[in-house]
C-alpha cells in the first residue's frame, strides 16, 4: 500500500484500504477502529487526531524499512459542488475551508526522518485544463447546455481529485468505489449518481475512447410523488407576499406551470397579454413551447408594467443586464412559504406540480397537460394521476359503509 486517505466527517472518520497491512491494521484496531468489508475501510466513530494516525504509520514504516514502505497520507472531507467555472472556485475554496480543521504539515526535515508527508486538504487537481477543453469542445459541438457541460466536468474533475489519479489512471473498478462510497457516506440519490455516470460515460467513450463505464450498472430511479399544495394554502403564500415582484414571481409559476429556470428568464416580449399565453424559449431539452396565462397574472402583470420599467427582463437581477438567478427565486418561495405557515416540504418547483394537479382535478385532459408543461413523454404527467383527488374522492372509505 503506497497511499493511505482518511474522510472525516462530523462525528465519525472512515480510512479505505485498497490493499492489506497486518502491522497497520492492528495498530488502527487499537486505536478504536472497526473493519467495514463493504466499504472496505476502517471506520472510527469518534475524530481520530491526525498526529496519532501519523504516529502510527511514523512507527509502521519504521519497522518495516526492508519493504521499502513509504506512505503518503491526506486528510480531507467531502463537501459539496460546485466547480462551476474558474472565477467561482476561489469563492468555494473559501466556503470549503469554512468547515475544515486545522491540518499541521510536517517540515522537510520531519518527512525526512519519519517518511510521513501529510499532504494538503486541498487536494491536488489531476483532471487537467487539457482534458477540460477536450470535453467542452465535444459537449458545444453537440450542443449540449451549458448546465451538462458544468455538470459533466464536474463530476468527472471529483472523480480524479477525489482519487488522487489522472484520467489514465481511472478503472471501472475505481468508479464503482466512488460512485459507492458518495453513495454511503454522503447519501447521493439515484438521480445524482445517474447524473455521475452519464458524466463518465460520456467522457470515457468520447474523449478517452476508452469506455471502462460501459458495464456499470445504473441505479433504479426513486418513485417519489411530488408535494402538492392546496389552492388555500397558494393562496395565502401569494397574498401574504408583499413585494410586488416576488408577488408576480410566484403567480407565473403557478399560473402557467412554469420551471424556475424558464420563469426567471423570461423577458417582457415572452408574454401576449391579448392572448394571454406565454413563450417558453427553449426550455428544458432546448425546446420552445406556449403555455397559458390566467387573467389574474396578466391583469397584475399590467398594473406591473406601469409601476416598473421592464425593458428586457420581466425579473431583472441587481445586474440590469442579467435575470434574477434561480437561487433567488428558491429563496423567494421559501421565504414566502415559511411566513405563510406551511409546515409541507415543498420546493418552488411545488407550484409546477400543483398547476399540474389542479388542472386534472378540474377535469382537463392529460395530454393538454402534457403539452403545457413541456413533457416529452406522457408517462412523465401520468405520475400526476396518483395525486389527483378527481376519482380518489369518489370513492368510499369501507368504514362509511358500516
Amino acid at each position: 500500500m503506497d497511499v493511505a486517505y482518511i474522510f472525516r466527517g462530523k462525528d465519525v472518520a472512515r480510512i479505505p484500504f485498497y490493499g492489506h497491512d497486518d502491522k497497520l491494521f492492528k495498530e488502527f484496531t487499537l486505536l478504536g477502529g472497526v473493519w467495514d468489508a463493504a466499504f472496505h475501510g476502517f471506520v472510527f466513530n469518534k475524530i481520530i487526531e491526525p498526529e496519532k494516525v501519523a504516529g502510527i504509520i511514523n512507527v509502521v514504516s519504521i519497522t518495516a524499512p526492508e519493504q521499502g514502505t513509504f506512505y503518503r497520507f491526506g486528510i480531507f472531507g467531502f463537501w459539496e459542488r460546485p466547480w462551476n467555472n474558474d472565477k467561482n472556485e476561489n469563492s468555494a475554496q473559501q466556503n470549503q475551508n469554512m468547515n475544515k480543521p486545522d491540518l499541521k504539515t510536517f517540515s522537510e526535515e520531519n518527512d525526512k526522518q519519519s517518511k510521513c508527508q501529510f499532504v494538503n486538504r486541498e487536494q491536488e487537481e489531476k483532471f487537467s485544463d487539457i482534458w477540460i477543453q477536450k470535453i467542452e469542445a465535444e459537449m458545444r459541438a453537440r450542443k449540449y447546455s451549458i448546465k451538462t457541460r458544468n455538470s459533466y466536468i464536474y463530476f468527472n474533475r471529483i472523480l480524479c481529485r477525489t482519487l488522487q489519479k489522472i484520467p489514465e489512471e481511472i478503472t471501472s473498478n475505481d468508479i464503482t468505489f466512488f460512485l459507492a462510497f458518495m453513495e454511503k457516506n454522503h447519501n447521493y440519490c439515484a438521480s445524482s449518481i445517474n447524473n455521475a455516470i452519464s458524466a463518465f460515460k460520456f467522457f470515457y467513450k468520447n474523449i478517452f475512447k476508452n469506455n471502462i463505464v460501459e458495464d456499470q450498472q445504473r441505479p433504479c430511479r426513486n418513485k417519489n410523488l411530488p408535494v402538492i399544495l392546496s389552492k388555500d394554502e397558494i393562496t395565502t403564500i401569494i397574498n401574504q407576499e408583499k413585494n410586488n415582484k416576488h408577488r408576480l414571481l410566484l403567480m407565473l409559476i403557478y399560473s402557467s406551470g412554469l420551471r424556475v429556470s424558464e420563469v426567471v428568464a423570461l423577458k417582457k416580449e415572452h408574454i401576449d397579454l391579448s392572448r394571454q399565453v406565454v413563450f417558453i424559449n427553449s426550455g428544458k431539452g432546448r425546446k420552445d413551447r406556449y403555455t397559458m396565462l390566467s387573467q389574474k397574472a396578466a391583469q397584475f402583470l399590467e398594473a406591473y408594467y406601469k409601476v416598473y420599467r421592464t425593458e428586457k427582463w420581466i425579473f431583472p437581477g441587481q445586474d440590469s443586464n442579467k435575470h434574477l438567478s434561480i437561487r433567488s427565486a428558491q429563496s423567494i418561495f421559501s421565504k414566502a412559504a415559511r411566513n405563510a405557515g406551511i409546515n409541507k416540504k415543498v420546493s418552488i418547483h411545488g407550484l409546477r406540480h400543483s398547476f399540474a394537479t389542479h388542472l386534472l382535478e378540474n377535469g382537463t385532459d392529460i395530454r393538454y397537460i402534457q403539452t403545457l408543461l413541456g413533457h416529452s413523454c406522457l408517462k412523465t404527467t401520468e405520475r400526476y394521476t396518483h395525486v389527483a383527488k378527481q376519482n380518489v374522492l369518489k370513492i368510499k372509505s369501507p368504514l362509511d359503509t358500516i
